[in-house]
């Protein structure tokens, strides 16, 4: 079997109320997701969910060569980037080639991928997170009663700016919990995508703690801050949760040596190779792992496979546009399936005419930090710092590329 091309597609997620956290609220509730679907001489094709950036380049990594030898293309696509490095959308991009070879993979072997990986267990334990900033109390109520409605006891709210609302909100969704389970007292997260400083991040939650057991905080201060996190951790009770936006082990290793982590999170779009190391480097250090997304497919595979998997995160309740998904949530578990693979099928008829307009990238919103954070001296309490603006990105899927050759950039 070799691979002969690829092609890309970009769909969107549509929550149909707002979304977004401390740095910013996309106000239509359309987020992008793209696509990159991965050929073979065989017919076989595999799906990946994830950045298409520099794809043309790091492909010359894969073309031609068996899909079946997936951890090696990975360090190969690895070696394909040395030159310019491999953070942010390029390491997404590796990301989405490897899940759709780890597809390939695993549909070839007729197996679904969580049993080729040697899961044992198709139940992957989930937490509730609705990526909420953006909603009013009756609005953050009726998400969380909706998550509640499929098992769901644990929930991670979006906050930071603003200690009373975050206590508030975090009552809500407490009591929602509390009076789904009769009574049994839920876990409930705070994610604050890197708002504060060190003393704020220790103030804040320390004033949370006072009626409140958080199981963990989220990215209270800088992911690189080793120092930081480990400071924060040792001023408050909760747990420090960091890791969805760190690209490679090397960037992993400084802060497992500090004590600044407590959960190891990985984002689902780095893809399955990268979430295996992780996992593995995490249980060097009797830590937890946490996979991060919307669509954490790949992942919840992966997860399945490992010895120190915590809880996976369940974001929107439905499948982006035009793709379905071999699993179901039950009893507050993603529930996989039996297809071969990663049980993803997309329905490119669904998503080639464009159903939103494109429009060009916001210069605000969850993905670009604000200019005064980390710096704001009193609480944001309408959250009228992110602007709450339609976006989406929806475009039809690209024709089908083949390359021979290396670049420069390849290391040997």
């Amino acid at each position: 079997m070799r691979i002969t091309g690829y092609r890309t597609l970009t769909t969107s997620q549509e929550w149909g109320r707002p979304v977004g956290d401390a740095n910013g609220v996309f106000a239509d509730g359309v987020t992008a997701v793209p696509i990159v679907l991965v050929e073979t001489d065989e017919g076989i094709t595999g799906v990946g969910l994830g950045p298409h950036g520099d794809i043309e380049n790091i492909f010359a990594a894969l073309h031609g060569e068996d899909p079946r030898a997936v951890t090696s293309l990975y360090d190969r696509m690895l070696r394909q980037t040395f030159k310019a490095g491999h953070a942010g959308s390029v390491f997404g991009t590796i990301g989405a080639l490897d899940t759709a070879l780890w597809d390939i993979k695993a549909q070839a072997a007729g197996q679904p991928l969580w049993r080729l990986l040697g899961g044992r267990d198709r139940r992957v334990p989930a937490y509730a997170s609705g990526l909420d900033i953006g909603l009013g109390d009756d609005e953050l109520v009726a998400a969380y009663e909706g998550y509640a409605r499929h098992g769901l006891r644990a929930a991670k709210l979006k906050g930071g700016l603003d200690i009373e609302r975050d206590r508030d909100r975090l009552h809500l969704v407490r009591d929602v919990l509390t009076d789904a389970a009769h009574g049994q007292r839920p876990g409930l997260m705070l994610d604050v995508n890197e708002a504060w400083t060190r003393k704020q991040a220790v103030r804040h939650v320390c004033e949370l703690e006072r009626t409140l057991d958080l199981v963990w905080i989220e990215e209270p201060v800088r992911r690189w801050d080793a120092e930081g996190l480990a400071a924060v951790g040792q001023g408050i009770r909760a747990s420090v949760a960091t890791g969805e936006n760190l690209t490679g082990l090397e960037q992993y290793r400084p802060l497992l040596a500090a004590g600044a982590v407590d959960v190891v999170q990985a984002a689902a779009v780095w893809g399955v190779t990268h979430f295996l190391r992780v996992s593995a480097l995490a249980h060097a250090f009797d830590l937890p792992v946490s996979p991060i997304g919307n669509s954490p497919v790949g992942l919840l595979h992966a997860a399945t496979s490992v010895p120190n998997h915590l809880v996976s995160e369940l974001q929107d309740l439905h499948a982006p546009v035009g793709v379905s998904l071999d699993l179901h949530v039950s009893d507050g578990a993603f529930v996989l399936g039996d297809s071969p693979g990663l049980g993803v099928t997309v329905a490119e008829e669904k998503i080639r005419p464009p159903h939103r307009h494109p429009q060009a990238p916001a210069a605000d919103g969850p993905n670009v930090r604000p200019e005064r954070a980390g710096r704001r001296l009193l609480a944001v309490a309408d959250h009228a710092h992110a602007t709450a603006r339609p976006h989406a990105t929806v475009r039809p899927g690209a024709p089908a590329h083949t390359h021979d050759g290396a670049s420069p950039a390849v290391r040997p």
